[in-house]
């Protein structure tokens, strides 16, 4: 079989990272105080997935892979609220994440040892979705061939989409590619959990013509199985769901994928989770998941979503992938079991609190962000109880994280 050969290639030796774990989150309370069984994770995914290797090898149901696409490129994160979208000259940006390389060579040595660890913790029956664009699209392939054989192909999915582009001199590039493998002939795929109502006119012409379909007449009221094409809008058309993290995936992508390849109560996993959509959907439909971003801005917009749903989950570091610490303290105000924020005290993003802090693990029962359209934060947040020993963390806009202690106060 071809494969593809580069001078650098390699599966490099990779040290595992050492992971801390900063926090437990427990949104709105909910789980508290029973161990959490989701993790979020800042650190170089190379080295967490190496990590993983020892307890989580041929494990994960299903794996989505959102890496960078090669487009050689930097793209900033948007901060501001309330922000005119017709405007970007006006918009408050904050570092995202960078898609630049010397070369495809170097592209493909951080690839290919990547997608070969996505493998090894690959469930015998799991799905890996690599989601890429024409920049590096037919080079992924050739590396999924090998890795995983060319006869697992499940599908080359076709994400169609609208959207102004300056190209003049080519046609619009408006698709990105989306290749689905499995591991073995015994996979995952929950057909119909992914239908879809047929088109009016295909169920005007069946009610029109016994003829119609050449004597096969499909179950109308069941619906289809979608094409290996799709139409979802981009998240820039979805104000609802837009967080300003850059290339963001709509949440009706990976729910098709997700509810495609895995059960209730199945683990699945984002090593490149960017804005955090697939552990938001996994979270809302019931299944277990891990996530992983290099980028703090990414795992801070992920633990932002997931603050909407019921699950608890871990939030932890590669150790030294520490955001930087502000140099000020935070004021605040507490009444039997009201935390009240002193107004103007700092420009956050983001505060929770912990009544029962033991000095080791901190476990957020309560929290408060800006919301998306607004740039005021709630300033009071409601303990369970009256804390017996309280601290409280914030983020601040610009990305600086502040711990507080009732001696600090």
């Amino acid at each position: 079989m071809p494969t593809l050969i580069w001078p650098s290639k390699a599966k490099p030796a990779v040290p595992p990272a050492a992971l801390t774990t900063e926090a437990i989150v427990y949104p709105g309370g909910r789980g508290y105080p029973q161990p959490a069984a989701n993790r979020l994770i800042l650190g170089d995914n190379l080295k967490v997935m190496a990590a993983l290797l020892p307890e989580y090898a041929g494990r994960f149901d299903l794996i989505y892979a959102d890496p960078p696409f090669f487009t050689n490129k930097r793209y900033p994160a948007r901060i501001g609220r309330g922000e005119d979208s017709r405007r970007p000259r006006e918009w408050q940006l904050a570092e995202g994440y960078a898609d630049h390389w010397s070369d495809l060579d170097a592209y493909l040595d951080f690839l290919y040892p990547r997608l070969d660890l996505m493998t090894r913790l690959l469930a015998p029956h799991g799905t890996l979705y690599l989601h890429l664009d024409w920049h590096a699209d037919a080079y992924a392939r050739l590396l999924l061939d090998e890795l995983l054989g060319r006869e697992h192909l499940l599908n080359e999915i076709v994400w169609v989409y609208h959207g102004p582009s300056p190209v003049r001199r080519a046609f619009n590039r408006k698709h990105d590619i989306i290749l689905a493998y499995t591991k073995s002939k015994n996979y995952t795929f929950n057909a119909d959990a992914v239908r879809e109502p047929y088109n009016p006119n295909t169920v005007k012409t069946f009610e029109a013509s016994p003829k119609a379909g050449f004597g096969k007449v499909p179950d109308l009221e069941r619906g289809k199985v979608p094409e290996d094409w799709w139409y979802f809008p981009v998240v820039a058309r979805l104000h609802s769901e837009r967080t300003g993290y850059p290339t963001q995936k709509p949440e009706a992508l990976l729910e098709r994928i997700l509810l495609a390849s895995s059960r209730p109560g199945d683990l699945v996993a984002d090593f490149f989770c960017g804005s955090g959509t697939l552990p938001l959907v996994a979270a809302r439909h019931g299944r277990r998941f891990l996530a992983c971003d290099v980028a703090w801005r990414a795992v801070h917009t992920t633990r932002l979503r997931l603050l909407d749903q019921e699950t608890a989950f871990s939030l932890e570091r590669e150790a030294d992938s520490r955001p930087p610490a502000a140099e000020t303290k935070i004021g605040l105000e507490i009444s039997g079991r009201t935390v009240t924020l002193q107004p103007g005290s700092l420009d956050l993003d983001y505060w929770e609190a912990d009544p029962d802090w033991d000095g080791k693990m901190f476990r957020s029962v309560c929290q408060a962000r800006r919301p998306n359209r607004l740039s005021d934060i709630p300033l009071r947040l409601d303990l369970p109880h009256p804390p017996r020993r309280l601290c409280v963390r914030a983020v601040t806009v610009g990305g600086r994280q502040i711990q507080t202690t009732p001696g600090q106060v």
